[in-house]
């Protein structure tokens, strides 16, 4: 395996052709760029992160390209952002088909080629399913996201290429119109090449633009799984949101939805909320004893209501007459913090921003909902100060943000032809800036990042907040989320989803490194002792979240299945299994062979479910341990700890 440092000073010479591409002027830099005037520089960022800046300037134009690069100490990973700027007196020539990576990467022996990537989200039980590509020589295999957000439907920008003894993990920090292509060569390599779909235009005087964020993490061995959790450990740490030098903790969050009767079928979101409800809900949870730490006013507090509202960010008078600020002191006192869900890049006609700056709106005919344009300055500069007030004002500590709109076509139509690609780019440079000024301004916020889900889950959106409804897909199906849980955690290690009712099969489905509870307190029968007893089993394994992930069983979408899977903490010593005996499954014994244990040591090792515990080797439960659940629907919780 090649030293990330040395990878990256070979690929970023003088008189050598750089690990990207664009066309310029109608021809491929890799015809002229050697002959570009070349400049470096480097310095540490920190203890375990150095900086290195590449230049490349033409002369003739003045066009200068800046490749800023990152090399780490504590992990063999590489990532870059590329920017375009034109320092020169007038236009530059077309520039098009930028490719924030296009190289080859080289393995040492021959064999078997296998692409591990995933599906994106579409609200469907497949959400983040896993996909194994076995790589056939001069076969491109090429990747394209869906309408502009970056993890919609077709692809989740995360993939691990696993070659013999060694792979390569690769991530996409783009939160728009993304595509990448692969292709095995006959000579131990695969080319890779990565960037916006569409790029052809011309930079004005003095004007920049950036590309997608590219990080290549480099792993050997021969199980796949060192590269994922190496990849997961380095988001972790490098991409997280951070707060006392530790990951934020994903939240368990208390949903006020059963108060207004939403989510249930034919439901309107938050749109029968109001002040006296939210609070009323909030102080039976801690009547009923129930330690959860926000609560959760989703859509329709504004004027105008879900779904048609949005652009009329103002609670609404007929609920909230004192505000958000109402609840939020309300509370505080009973040690909530509280979640708001907004979706401010959607404005439906009428509202407030279509009516008074329809100059921000990006519109399409016959389209009621028009697009907030975030790289329109003014815009951008108003939503940043309201969101923060009104975050300021109303007590919100953690911010929702949703997406319900494809904004591709809306981009594509207002782009000239000779600058085609500068509305999503300008768009995707005000979204960063937003998000990075909210943090600024708050440095204890945390941002939920929702997207219909989970259609916009990226490098770049990962390192600026939790995706904490990860999918829409049908409202706490227990075996969906199942599905969810095992697919995403090949790559990401903090999301959460939602629960609707305290069963222990549905609620140990739905958790991860978080969980919003969705809970209708107000059922004569509701089982007090049985959601108390799971919020503290939740609150028990949660750090083991954050741990090294291992599927235990296949994958699959069928309800006559086993599903299982590990969660292993080497730094605590500690670990657990989560498995699920589905509720068609004849089957009622399965044996799984634990990972990431020290075949030397005993483990103690703990059934949840009837207290009962044993004392195993390492080698025996890496060799095989029988899982039995008797009866179909049922779920089993095992932890263990290094004696």
């Amino acid at each position: 395996m090649e030293d990330n440092e040395n990878w990256l000073i070979s690929r970023f010479t003088k008189g050598v052709i750089p690990p990207f591409s664009f066309i310029y002027d109608g021809k491929p830099s890799s015809s002229f760029i050697k002959d570009w005037r070349f400049e470096q520089g480097s310095g540490q960022i920190d203890d375990v992160k150095k900086k290195h800046i590449f230049t490349y300037v033409d002369t003739k134009t003045g066009l200068r390209i800046w490749c800023k690069c990152e090399t780490f100490l504590d992990f063999p990973a590489i990532e870059w952002v590329l920017t375009f700027e034109n320092s020169g007196s007038e236009d530059t020539p077309i520039i098009e088909d930028i490719q924030a990576i296009d190289t080859i990467w080289n393995y040492e022996n021959s064999g078997e080629v296998i692409l591990h990537r995933a599906l994106g989200s579409s609200a469907s039980r497949s959400d983040f399913a896993p996909v194994d590509d076995i790589m056939q020589t001069n076969n491109e295999i090429k990747l394209t996201t869906v309408g502009g957000r970056s993890s919609n439907t077709t692809v989740f920008p995360f993939f691990n290429i696993e070659a013999p003894g060694e792979g390569l993990m690769l991530a996409i920090g783009w939160s728009g119109q993304w595509t990448i292509s692969f292709m095995k060569n006959e000579e131990n390599g695969v080319k890779i090449r990565s960037g916006m779909e569409l790029t052809h235009l011309k930079l004005r005087k003095g004007e920049k633009i950036r590309t997608p964020r590219i990080l290549l993490l480099f792993w050997e061995g021969e199980d796949r799984m060192i590269g994922h959790n190496t990849f997961r450990q380095f988001m972790l740490k490098h991409h997280t949101l951070h707060r006392d030098d530790k990951p934020v903790t994903a939240p368990l969050a208390s949903s006020g939805g059963p108060a207004c009767q939403a989510p249930l079928p034919g439901f309107e979101e938050f749109n029968k909320a109001t002040e006296h409800n939210q609070i009323a809900l909030a102080e039976r949870y801690r009547q009923f004893g129930l330690d959860t730490e926000y609560f959760w006013i989703d859509a329709g507090w504004y004027e105008g209501h879900w779904p048609n509202g949005v652009g009329n960010w103002f609670p609404r008078k007929d609920g909230f007459p004192n505000g958000l600020r109402a609840v939020s002191d309300a509370l505080a006192k009973l040690d909530f913090k509280l979640l708001v869900w907004f979706e401010p890049e959607r404005v439906h006609q009428g509202t407030w921003i279509d009516r008074e700056h329809p100059e921000w709106v990006l519109k399409l005919p016959g389209n009621p909902n028009g697009l907030l344009n975030l790289g329109n300055p003014e815009a951008l500069k108003w939503l940043t100060d309201h969101i923060s007030g009104m975050i300021e004002k109303e007590g919100i500590s953690l911010y929702r943000q949703d997406f319900n709109i494809d904004p591709l076509p809306f981009w594509r139509a207002y782009d000239e032809p000779d600058r085609q690609g500068i509305t999503e780019i300008r768009y995707i440079e005000g979204l960063y800036a937003f998000w990075d000024e909210l943090l600024a301004r708050k440095p204890d916020l945390v941002i939920d990042n929702c997207a219909s889900g989970g259609r916009r889950i990226d490098l770049e959106t990962s390192s600026r907040s939790i995706p904490l409804w990860r999918t829409d897909y049908h409202y706490f199906e227990p075996n969906g989320y199942q599905c969810h849980t095992y697919g995403i955690n090949f790559y990401l290690p903090t999301s959460s989803t939602g629960n609707g009712y305290p069963d222990t099969y549905s609620f140990r489905s739905s958790i991860n490194s978080g969980v919003v509870l969705g809970w209708n307190l107000y059922l004569p029968d509701f089982p007090v002792e049985k959601a108390r007893k799971l919020i503290a089993e939740f609150k028990k394994i949660r750090p083991l979240f954050y741990g090294d992930y291992y599927p235990l069983t296949a994958y699959s979408i069928e309800d006559d299945v086993w599903m299982a899977y590990q969660f292993h903490r080497e730094d605590m010593k500690q670990g657990m299994i989560m498995a699920f005996r589905r509720p068609k499954c004849q089957i009622n014994s399965i044996n799984v062979k634990l990972k990431g244990l020290s075949p030397e040591s005993n483990y103690k090792v703990t059934f949840e479910d009837d207290g009962t515990t044993k004392t195993i080797s390492g080698k025996d439960l890496m060799s095989g341990i029988d899982l039995t659940i008797s009866d179909a629907g049922g779920s089993l919780l095992i932890t263990y700890s290094n004696e």
